[in-house]
């Protein structure tokens, strides 16, 4: 044979194609998870696009706050602890601070009457610092 005679049989072999599928049903099934897929896929794309659209909740302004000192008799001081030692039996912890300023709410909700009252109970202090010992 000669080298022409080759290559005109090898041309007329045919080149090896593609694997093909095992079955029809098993590659309609592949086909359709894969749409199943890209439908899921597009569905987690749509909910991320809504929540970067979604607006932002406002965020709570900052509270400003004021930092005083006081003066008060020590049987009242005492009475903060035992509100916090109330608050803790229950199940609610609080700082003396919080404490404070639910008194401080309290006090507002009062009517005038009432109000007068509880203030007139209060013994007068001298305001300023204690004098150290």
């Amino acid at each position: 044979m000669s080298v022409k005679e080759l290559n005109k049989a090898e041309e007329g072999r045919k080149t090896p194609s593609a694997p093909k599928p095992l079955s029809k049903a098993i590659s309609t099934k592949a086909m359709a998870v894969k749409k199943s897929e890209s439908k899921a896929v597009k569905a987690v794309k749509v909910v991320a696009k809504e929540v970067k659209a979604a607006p932002k909740a406002a965020k709570k302004p900052k509270l400003k706050v004021i930092r005083d000192s006081f003066t008060m008799p020590v049987d009242e001081y005492q009475k903060i602890a035992e509100i916090k030692a109330l608050c803790l039996k229950a199940g609610v912890q609080v700082k003396k601070s919080e404490v404070l300023r639910a008194g401080v709410i309290a006090l507002s909700s009062m009517s005038e009457t009432k109000l007068k009252l509880v203030l007139a109970s209060l013994d007068k202090i001298k305001t300023g610092r204690p004098n150290k010992h």
